[in-house]
């Protein structure tokens, strides 16, 4: 018999349960006194819940009932009261204030190290509109951090009307107006700006707003650089949802630090708003969020104005039982060692960094400068986003295919163009036609690999069914000794290639270095945006040098 726990799951013993019983009961006596009653949601529902406002599926967990029902353990308690709402009070305008303590449930990958149950302090303002209503619940989402125990957080607020706003105003196709979305929805500034600067339709000055508004970042004045922007392209108005956010942060009553950032954005099909975040700098991972989720009630076939907000209890621990001495540290930045490394010293020492004991760490592991403020931590190239999005360093260097294959949260920053090189589908040469009567009899192709999160996607873009087999190395042997049809892999020059007798049959993807960040230290240290903008003249004036 098994004693232990399932993954990403654990037992609360009596000291520490008593502890977030004290966390639970100061945060949900200050919704209490806002007048937020109580309701409780089923831990199971219809796994249909979800599919109509643009939230991952792949997130919960699914099983079927004795009667062939497919149901879901909740992902959240958002999409569960709004349920309820919709069937059992909808003939009651509200407003209704409802507040919540629950676990929820979500899958991840077996070797991410994640939690896949933790719990939810929440609530929910529903059937009241307007800027009161955005200002109440931001208010008492700082209330909640301080009734927490927490002194030293950040509370980043953004909105996703001034993109939806360009994006009407410029006429963009909507297939190409969903793969926008889509990059900024994935942190992917990098992406959304190629997107952007690819699209026919834009005029320079939308293109310029486009970029420059999900850029900015500060206090309250960055909603009038914002509304410059928008403005050079005749996006002004109402439409833009500027003039609404500002009044929301004004009459909110905020004891944190409030940031603006225009990048934190959310689902685009589930959020109507305003969007924030909270965050207590030096944590890789936020203590949560929310926004105005109008869009919800529209899908569920019962229109109503909603905002509410969600922390996670689990993370309010973690914020609250860290050393003080840990929240305060040098910028870490996280450099791939191997082939970027050399280039990576370049552009460090091109923007004004000293590099010396950075070129020659020898065993060392971490190398400080304390004239720059910053630590570099020397990792494998695969390593690098790990070590980012769990807060281990603030800011990474490594190649967009490491970035792709470990589908980390981060926030890609900038192209820092080098370190090219291509992914590439091969096979041995004359065995076309071979291959593609094994996958008319088969109906798969078997490709050897070792990156399989791009291989597999790559498949799936263009339809064919492939049986993915992940190697280590020698990927070129596996076509010769008969145990795949086909490998994906790096090449720069196709001599190794060439040299096995393997001839390129398709590009997969094109890669260079990128310039990353870990989604909390982008949001609550300055820093980060002042290294992020000295490399980003480096690039440049390595572009104009030639």
């Amino acid at each position: 018999m098994a004693l232990t726990t399932p993954r990403g799951m654990r037992d609360v013993l009596p000291e520490e349960a008593l502890w977030r019983e004290r966390i639970t009961a100061n945060v949900t006596r200050r919704f209490s006194e806002k007048g937020y009653l109580p309701v409780e949601t089923p831990i199971l529902e219809p796994r249909d819940l979800i599919d109509p406002v643009d939230m991952p599926a792949d997130d919960a967990f699914r099983l079927f009932d004795r009667d062939g029902a497919q149901l879901m353990l909740r992902p959240d308690v958002t999409l569960p009261i709004a349920r309820m709402v919709s069937a059992r009070l909808g003939d009651n305008p509200g407003p209704w204030r409802l507040r919540y303590v629950a676990p929820v449930f979500c899958e991840t990958d077996a070797l991410r190290g994640e939690p896949r149950q933790f719990t939810q302090l929440g609530i929910e303002l529903i059937g009241l509109e307007g800027v009161q209503s955005d200002a109440e619940v931001l208010s008492l989402a700082d209330g909640a951090l301080q009734a927490a125990g927490l002194a030293d957080y950040v509370i980043a607020v953004g909105s996703v009307r001034p993109v939806l706003a360009l994006l009407d105003a410029s006429g963009m196709p909507e297939a190409w107006r969903s793969r926008v979305l889509a990059a900024l929805r994935a942190n992917d500034l990098v992406a959304y700006a190629e997107l952007v600067d690819s699209a026919d339709e834009l005029s320079a000055e939308a293109r310029a707003a486009l970029k420059g508004v999900v850029s900015l970042h500060g206090g309250r004045e960055v909603i009038g650089s914002a509304r410059r922007l928008m403005g050079a392209c005749g996006c002004t108005g109402e439409q833009t949802g500027l003039d609404e956010l500002e009044q929301v942060i004004d009459a909110a009553t905020i004891s944190g630090t409030l940031v603006v950032d225009f990048s934190l954005t959310g689902s685009f099909g589930y959020y109507s708003g305003m969007v924030f975040a909270a965050y207590a700098p030096g944590m890789g991972s936020p203590l949560g969020s929310g926004g105005r989720y109008d869009h919800v009630f529209e899908r569920y076939g019962n229109p109503r104005a909603a905002a509410g907000f969600a922390l996670s209890l689990d993370a309010l621990q973690t914020a609250l039982d860290r050393p003080h001495d840990s929240r305060h540290h040098p910028l870490r930045v996280a450099v791939s060692k191997g082939a970027l490394f050399p280039e990576t010293l370049d552009l460090l020492r091109g923007a004004g960094y000293a590099v010396d004991d950075l070129a020659e760490p020898g065993r060392q592991l971490t190398i400080t400068s304390e004239a720059d403020d910053v630590e570099y931590i020397i990792v494998r190239p695969t390593d690098a986003p790990a070590f980012v999005a769990f807060g281990g360093a603030d800011v990474g260097i490594c190649g967009r295919d490491s970035l792709f294959e470990a589908d980390m949260d981060v926030l890609e920053l900038i192209d820092l163009r080098f370190g090219a090189c291509r992914f590439v589908v091969a096979e041995p040469a004359g065995s076309g036609r071979r291959v593609e009567e094994n996958y008319r009899r088969l109906g798969a192709i078997r490709v050897a690999t070792k990156y399989p999160r791009i291989t597999r996607s790559y498949y799936q873009r263009i339809g064919v069914t492939a049986d993915v087999l992940k190697l280590h190395g020698n990927i070129e042997l596996a076509p010769l000794v008969g145990m795949a049809d086909r490998i994906v892999d790096i090449t720069a020059t196709g001599t190794t290639l060439r040299e096995n007798n393997l001839v390129v049959v398709d590009d997969v993807m094109h890669c260079t270095a990128r310039l990353f960040a870990n989604v909390c230290s982008a949001r609550t240290d300055p820093r980060v945006h002042a290294l992020s903008e000295r490399l980003r003249a480096a690039v440049e004036a390595r572009r104009q040098a030639g």
